[in-house]
């Protein structure tokens, strides 16, 4: 049966098939189907019921492909659309865009293949370039220095995909470092874009109401960010590395204190993105424990993936998707319930095991039952979405 909206005044579905007419649609799809997909492989592999096969081996290929596959699909799909709006020039559509879907895929795939390890690693890392060079092309026309910010992040998030296939298949020590780097990249792309775009929603979702935005506090949490990550690549779990993700959390706390207002929980599209920054600063906070000796490294590791990417990127492909199909703004019902369960997935993933460390694998296991629930629920209401034109027969 399929999940409906609950706005009973929508347009009727529009027949057709717009799934590469604009970026968010082929690689939101993507990231949908392949959150179903990894989480609860790995928690089979976790669990040792499985052995997925792959040539980067079960714990790598999980570490690898939830940043670049599943998270890099949804900044792939963001960035597409957002610099078509940013620069009012043509982004990739049609066959280039569904050849950059191709590219991202067959990174997915090469890995189960017998191919030699250099062409495993040289399909894989040709996609981010790509992406770089089909964003680079429209923000080269038009003169918004601020955006280059955003292929040199991709190109950097290239160096560290290179370091994690040089530990994978060249047996250099480099492997900590890759996903580190990885990991930090990705939040830095994060807090460039939600200050950006959260206080825009707010404002938007809720009118009357303001979302302060200090110049100088944006380019202060960039900064303090940048030095935790590092702090983090020289000196991980170090008394350094702590002070540095302390003063962050403080910084990012006092950013999304001037964002807050208490009419965001009536707004699930709100919340969900607020609650991932929320994430974000636990993560710092983990961070610091850890530098200190007092927890494990890996909690604030899946804070900031579990945690902040999970709720955030779902949170952006809802809000993203229901804008540039000409949709309301309101989410479907079972879509607030996805929102719930990612928070969800995040607490048993993270927090809960710190009280109840002995039953670990439990709190794997419903994390994993949480996220897959999450992300079926997503493409089940989204699927037909993706793949339909705009309901109010605009392009894209």
């Amino acid at each position: 049966m399929a999940i409906s909206n609950v706005n009973e005044s929508r347009p009727a579905e529009p027949r057709g098939f717009a799934l590469f007419a604009l970026g968010f649609r082929p690689f939101f799809l993507a990231a949908g189907w392949s959150a179903v997909i990894l989480v609860p492989l790995w928690a089979a592999v976790f669990l040792g019921w499985i052995d997925v096969g792959s040539r980067y081996g079960a714990y790598n290929w999980h570490a690898h492909e939830m940043i670049f596959g599943y998270t890099i699909a949804v900044i792939a799909g963001f960035l597409l659309t957002a610099v078509r709006n940013w620069t009012s020039q043509d982004t990739a559509t049609g066959f280039w865009l569904g050849l950059l879907a191709l590219l991202w895929l067959a990174g997915r795939v090469v890995p189960f293949t017998p191919l030699p390890p250099l062409l495993i690693a040289g399909v894989d890392l040709l996609f981010l370039p790509a992406l770089a060079i089909a964003i680079g092309i429209p923000l080269s026309r038009v003169k918004q220095p601020q955006n280059l910010v955003f292929p040199v992040l991709l190109m950097l998030l290239t160096v560290a995909n290179l370091l994690i296939h040089l530990a994978v298949f060249a047996g250099m020590d480099t492997w900590r470092t890759g996903i580190d780097l990885a990991i930090g990249l990705v939040m830095l792309v994060i807090i460039v874009v939600g200050g950006r775009v959260v206080p825009f929603f707010i404002e938007r979702g809720l009118p009357g109401t303001q979302a302060p935005k200090w110049p100088k506090l944006e380019i202060l949490v960039f900064i303090t960010a940048a030095v935790w990550l590092v702090s983090k690549l020289l000196a991980p779990a170090s008394p350094w590395m702590a002070i540095a993700a302390g003063v962050a959390a403080c910084v990012h706390g006092i950013r999304i204190g001037l964002w807050y207002t208490p009419r965001i929980w009536s707004v699930p599209l709100l919340w969900v993105l607020y609650l991932g920054f929320v994430w974000l600063i636990i993560g710092f906070l983990l961070d610091a424990l850890a530098g200190f000796g007092t927890v494990a490294p890996t909690l604030a590791l899946h804070a900031y993936t579990a945690g902040t990417i999970g709720t955030l990127t779902l949170g952006m492909m809802a809000r993203v998707s229901l804008g540039h199909t000409g949709r309301a703004m309101q989410s479907a019902r079972a879509i607030n319930v996805a929102f719930a369960l990612v928070n969800a997935a995040a607490l048993f993933r993270i927090l809960v095991p710190l009280v109840f460390p002995d039953t670990y694998s439990t709190w794997i296991g419903l994390a994993s039952i949480f996220w897959m629930v999450t992300f079926l629920l997503f493409v089940g209401v989204y699927s037909s979405i993706l793949i339909r034109p705009r309901v109010d027969g605009q392009p894209g």
